[in-house]
């Protein structure tokens, strides 16, 4: 391979403390080499004294696109609370955890990547797919489910969505009022200058008033995004992006944020493709104050930002 060419397949830039080299990072598999080096530099305590430990289901069935994140993303959630001792947590693949009675026993919900399948992008509907039951009694069973979960949250429990679970019920306007959009595409992997919508946020005190950048899907949204019924936390310059289906109305995406849903808390965040990512100190400490926020410890200001 010439010189130029090689140059120009490489980048190089500064993911917290790590120097990676890479377009597309390589896949790995979850060893405990690695979740001992996440221990290293995860936070020891949370941001906010919690008097009990919460209980947290992390959610992790797809049906569509499967991430390779996810068993990381797993652990990691686990690590965060077993280290800082603010919550335990349950993982589970089975939609049976959002039967009310499941639900109940949980003070926050976990949606780990959840990519359902594109014929309906609907989770449940894909998931009781080999059920012995009629499509009239499956399009009634997965639609309870989901509401399941909306009441779950909008009676005030908590919700942390993570990069491709945004896509679990991606065309119920439900669901995606909920969790603030749906998913509209994403260009190729590329280093990403992840801003700070306002530095002075409670919730990005963990980037200490700077940003940062990682190689990443950068996520589009539709539909209710618009509405803009949320918080932004962190977005991306959209000058800076290679890729784009068409001209933007706009300059910036937001990639994550908080919002409230009836009396429950929800928080998106879209970095997280890539393993890769929690090896920077910022991001973990962002996912913990995050689990504060949606479990009611960390109070902020969660109005929508117009």
């Amino acid at each position: 391979m010439k010189k130029k060419s090689l140059l120009a397949c490489i980048t190089v830039f500064i993911l917290g403390n790590s120097l990676i080299e890479a377009q597309n990072l390589d896949e790995f598999d979850l060893t405990e080499g690695w979740l001992t080096k996440i221990e290293k530099i995860a936070p020891s305590k949370p941001r906010i004294p919690t008097s009990f430990k919460k209980q947290i289901l992390v959610f992790s069935l797809h049906t569509g696109f499967k991430h390779w994140t996810i068993p990381h993303t797993e652990a990691v959630i686990k690590l965060l609370g077993d280290k800082s001792k603010a919550f335990e947590v349950t993982i589970s693949h089975s939609i049976s955890s959002f039967e009310k009675k499941n639900l109940k026993k949980y003070d926050a919900v976990v949606l780990n990547n959840n990519c359902s399948n594109r014929a309906k992008r609907d989770l449940f509907w894909d998931a009781l797919a080999d059920a012995p039951i009629s499509d009239k009694k499956r399009i009634k069973k997965a639609k309870k489910l989901e509401n399941n979960l909306l009441e779950y949250v909008k009676k005030g429990r908590g919700l942390m969505v993570l990069h491709g679970a945004i896509v679990m019920q991606n065309n119920s306007i439900n669901f995606g009022n909920m969790v603030g959009g749906s998913f509209d595409y994403h260009p190729k992997q590329q280093a990403i200058e992840v801003n700070l919508a306002d530095p002075k946020h409670p919730l990005v005190q963990a980037f200490d008033g700077k940003g940062f950048t990682h190689i990443d899907e950068p996520y589009f949204f539709k539909n209710t995004y618009f509405d803009y019924n949320f918080r932004p936390l962190l977005y991306m310059h959209l000058g800076k992006l290679d890729g784009l289906r068409n001209k933007p109305k706009d300059h910036i995406k937001y990639i994550s944020w908080i919002k409230k849903y009836g009396k429950g808390k929800v928080f998106y965040c879209s970095p997280s493709h890539n393993a890769q990512s929690y090896e920077n100190p910022k991001l973990l400490k962002y996912l913990l104050d995050g689990m504060q926020y949606v479990t009611g410890d960390l109070l902020c200001d969660d109005s929508p930002k117009k």
